[in-house]
């Protein structure tokens, strides 16, 4: 059997990401309380080399 979790980028950042985010009324409150958090990461994003 497969396990549960196989990870890909694009359907991450379309799910989870910083525009996703922005679109919702939730989403723009997740966002609002981690800038008030300070965190150093708002959203996923795709991992950089």
């Amino acid at each position: 059997m497969k396990r549960t979790y196989q990870p890909h980028n694009i359907s991450r950042l379309r799910t989870h990401g910083f525009r996703k985010r922005l679109e919702t009324s939730g989403g723009q409150k997740v966002l609002k309380n981690r800038r008030r958090k300070g965190r150093w990461r708002l959203a996923v994003s795709a991992y950089k080399k």
